[in-house]
């Protein structure tokens, strides 16, 4: 596999992205994530396989096909467990850097297609239809049960800075408070329902992508959301970038079709959030994911085409590398490379300069 770099829409390319490295899974790649500490890669497929990437020509499988698939991928936030859910219903969690499997939790014949570490708690929440079970990784039992009632588990997603998790699904949004998983959820409504979900960084905002091709914006403390019309399908995807504008607020984007529509909000209160639209994808946009700490903004597509948007508006450069579309792609924590995973089961790992310059020279060619 190679990367073609095609000319951006000026003609100049600030940040040029270049493939470090590259591996092939048995399938359709279902889901990459990065460790917090950003040394590992963990990477299934709808075969089932469990891989990981250890740097370069460094490949693990903790797990071989096994015609099953295997949906979602998550990292503790200490990088030292890692926990896979799919279609066997099974959620298994291995210890690493030992690849010790050290809890096999048994759903069938459930799918968990959806599961997340906390970001301040060695818990672990997975999906099992109308359900979302809490597991605690220190007591190795669950210690919660929450039911959501009004359909299958459609998305949800941990608070960045408190032990709170918002699940969404039919009619909108509930979030549960950690400090007793036995209260009332907080309830926010949306007409139809909420198909993806994402706090921003700084646990002010929570974005709510609809299945009637809206997108509602809540801030916490604030009874109604603001809400965005007119998208050409369905919201598939949502980022939050972690730099913040000049206004206080991070950026937001949204991938519906093929197109990516980047928001920012606007002090003025009757403006809410200005948009703009992307245009760089010709088939539905599958990802999208900013750079830690920058504007830089990432988009991945059924067309084979990974685009990167200076300043979350001005397209520098197009990559291509898979033989059909790409399926996912995460940043590395500390914004230096980027891993993407493919239609046909391919993974790259691309590197921007500052990680180029930082290969000793012996290293650059093994």
């Amino acid at each position: 596999m190679s990367i073609q770099i095609e000319k951006a829409r000026k003609g100049k390319i600030s940040m040029p992205l270049k493939q470090y490295d590259s591996g092939i899974l048995s399938d359709y790649v279902t889901a990459v994530s990065w460790s917090p500490n950003g040394k590992i890669i963990a990477i299934s497929s709808a075969g089932g396989e469990v891989i990981l990437w250890q740097g370069k020509n460094k490949w693990l499988t903790l797990q071989s096909a096994t015609g099953l698939s295997v949906d979602c991928l998550s990292f503790s936030r200490d990088s030292q467990l890692l926990a896979a859910g799919g279609q066997d219903g099974i959620v298994k969690i291995w210890r690493l850097p030992s690849q010790e499997l050290i809890t096999t939790l048994d759903n069938s014949p459930a799918w968990v297609d959806r599961l997340a570490w906390s970001f301040t708690d060695n818990h672990l929440a997975f999906s099992i239809s109308r359900y979302v079970q809490i597991w605690d990784g220190d007591s190795n039992t669950i210690i919660a049960n929450l039911n959501f009632e009004a359909s299958s588990v459609l998305s949800m997603d941990w608070h960045p800075l408190v032990a709170n998790l918002a699940i969404g699904g039919y009619q909108g949004v509930k979030i549960w408070h950690g400090v007793n998983w036995d209260d009332d959820p907080d309830i926010l409504a949306v007409a139809s329902a909420c198909q993806t979900i994402a706090w921003s960084p700084n646990g002010k905002y929570l974005a709510c992508g609809n299945i009637d091709r809206t997108l509602a914006v809540f801030e916490l403390g604030k009874p109604y959301p603001w809400l965005m019309q007119g998208f050409p399908g369905k919201i598939r995807a949502l980022a939050w970038s972690s730099k913040a504008t000049l206004l206080g607020a991070p950026l937001l984007a949204s991938g519906s079709a093929e197109g990516i529509v980047v928001w920012e909000k606007q002090i003025q209160e009757e403006l809410a959030w200005e948009s703009l639209v992307l245009e760089g994808h010709e088939e539905v946009a599958t990802a999208i994911a900013f750079k830690p700490n920058t504007f830089l903004l990432a988009s991945a597509s059924a067309d084979g085409r990974i685009c990167l948007w200076e300043s979350a508006e001005e397209l520098v450069q197009t990559l291509g590398g898979v033989s059909q579309g790409f399926s996912c792609i995460a940043w590395q924590p500390q914004g230096q490379l980027l891993a993407a995973g493919g239609d046909n089961g391919e993974l790259l790992v691309l590197s921007t300069p500052a990680y180029q310059a930082s290969i000793p020279k012996g290293f650059q060619s093994s």
